[in-house]
């Protein structure tokens, strides 16, 4: 309980200050007195969602986040565990996704409106963009980290190779394929919202870059949140689908004091240690002591 009151109560608090600072006109370094309160921007949120163009655009934004990562998601672990598993593909793959990585996703717009027939179809494709090279980049290490014992284990039973890829590789780096979607989704959102302000017609980025332009400064805090809000909801729902997919990996719970524990699969509690031998009972000098017979202060 005590954790969720944190929890909540830090956003409250960070409300709390943003309120006193706009209400007190505050300028100390930074102006404060130019930002909207929190009740205006709470004002012009009931407004907004009242309205059948909110929904539009918060449509239109998810379909595009959700195709693009799709595709990246498709694409990135396929292209991933090719890379890695094959020195030709590396040597002809890999220096030009060197080369193409460090650039911006949201600098592709000239790009994408030169290729594309439509702006819809370029905004995907940022999107896509976006989110395809830290899938890449995290399936080819975990692919890579993979210990070789699996794969030899498969192969001496018979297995082939699409055996040893969704037995051993797939399975294997999970962990690092959702940890790649993870980063993927956050930068999604940072190009999509851009790419939407810049040739987007629809959108939350679009409406947020309208509300600029006619300086409606609550509705652009409107689709901050807005933003806010569909970024965290996005990234926890992927993180909840790796949980359940790798189900079978050993979690980690904190008790009181910080310390981790290893939970026990259907039992939610942490296995309980026996303190080493030489330090149970012996009943006197180490002659005459049961080995089993243990003290209740010796578990741990």
């Amino acid at each position: 309980m005590g954790r969720y009151a944190l929890r909540l109560g830090s956003p409250a608090a960070a409300l709390g200050i943003w309120q006193l600072l706009t209400s007190l006109d505050v300028d100390l370094w930074l102006r404060f007195s130019q930002f909207p309160t929190v009740a205006d921007v709470a004002h012009a949120f009931a407004d907004r969602v009242s309205g059948p163009d909110y929904w539009t655009d918060l449509t239109d934004s998810l379909t595009r986040i959700l195709t693009g990562l799709l595709l990246a998601a498709v694409l990135g672990v396929a292209t991933g565990v090719l890379v890695a598993r094959s020195r030709l593909a590396e040597d002809l793959l890999g220096p030009v996704f060197e080369v193409l990585r460090p650039i911006p996703a949201i600098a592709l717009v000239p790009v994408a409106i030169l290729l594309f027939p439509s702006n819809e179809q370029g905004i995907v494709f940022i999107t896509c963009t976006a989110a395809f090279f830290p899938v890449l980049v995290s399936t080819r290490h975990a692919v890579r980290a993979l210990t070789p014992v699996w794969e030899e284990a498969v192969r001496t039973m018979g297995g082939s190779r699409w055996r040893v890829l969704g037995s051993v590789v797939l399975p294997g780096a999970l962990p690092g394929i959702f940890g790649g979607l993870s980063v993927g989704i956050g930068v999604s959102w940072i190009c999509v919202i851009s790419a939407e302000m810049i040739s987007g017609q629809y959108g939350v980025g679009y409406r947020t870059w309208q509300d600029y332009t006619i300086v409606n400064y609550p509705g652009v805090f409107v689709g901050m949140v807005t933003i806010g809000i569909l970024g965290w909801l996005t990234s926890t729902a992927v993180e909840l689908l790796g949980r359940r997919l790798t189900r079978w990996l050993p979690r980690a719970s904190y008790v009181a004091g910080g310390r981790p524990s290893r939970r026990v699969r259907g039992t939610g509690t942490a296995p309980a240690r026996v303190a080493p031998r030489s330090n149970r009972s012996s009943g006197g000098n180490g002659s005459s002591g049961s080995k089993e017979d243990v003290s209740h202060d010796q578990l741990v």
